[in-house]
């Protein structure tokens, strides 16, 4: 299950990193900030960035395996400078909420903001919130058993026409 959490938000990333990337994204308007405030609304009310929680720990934790391949024997001292690195350093997550919420703002109207803050509010959009991490989870399996199966019958395929054209294999 950790594993596919761990997918899913590396795979949310990936995406998010993609569409701010977006070449029309340095030519989007600069927004109003009622519109951020309702943009920041919609971050908060749909938890969009709580794909973002564990990078602060991993960050940390990355950075205290580099000083324990160069000295194993720091450990105790870097087990104790990781709580404090981490406390120090989850309140700059809300630098990625900021960031977002401004994204959201460039390419949606306050207007439009406040209609997706109100559907999620909304009993459906409630149990979609609830409902999607496990669906995205499921669909992601499902293509990773689906792409494997679509391989093995692909190599299958090349391999029969190869041995067609004379190829022993």
């Amino acid at each position: 299950m950790r594993m596919m959490q761990a997918t899913y938000r590396a795979a949310c990333l990936v995406v998010l990193a993609g569409a701010l990337a977006l070449p029309g994204a340095a030519f989007a308007q600069q927004p109003s900030a009622s519109a951020v405030a309702s943009a920041k609304e919609l971050v908060n009310v749909s938890g969009a960035t709580l794909m973002f929680n564990p990078l602060v720990a991993g960050v940390v934790e990355q950075a205290k395996i580099l000083f324990l391949q160069q000295n194993p024997a720091l450990s105790k001292d870097l087990n104790e400078i990781v709580v404090n690195l981490r406390a120090e350093l989850n309140p700059r997550l809300d630098e990625l909420n900021v960031e977002m919420a401004r994204q959201y703002a460039s390419r949606f109207t306050e207007p439009e903001l406040k209609e997706i803050v109100a559907f999620y509010t909304s009993p459906t959009g409630k149990k979609l919130l609830v409902e999607q991490p496990q669906i995205a989870e499921l669909s992601l399996k499902f293509a990773q058993d689906w792409a494997n199966k679509l391989s093995d019958e692909v190599v299958g395929k090349m391999r029969a026409e190869l041995k067609k054209r004379g190829h022993a294999l």
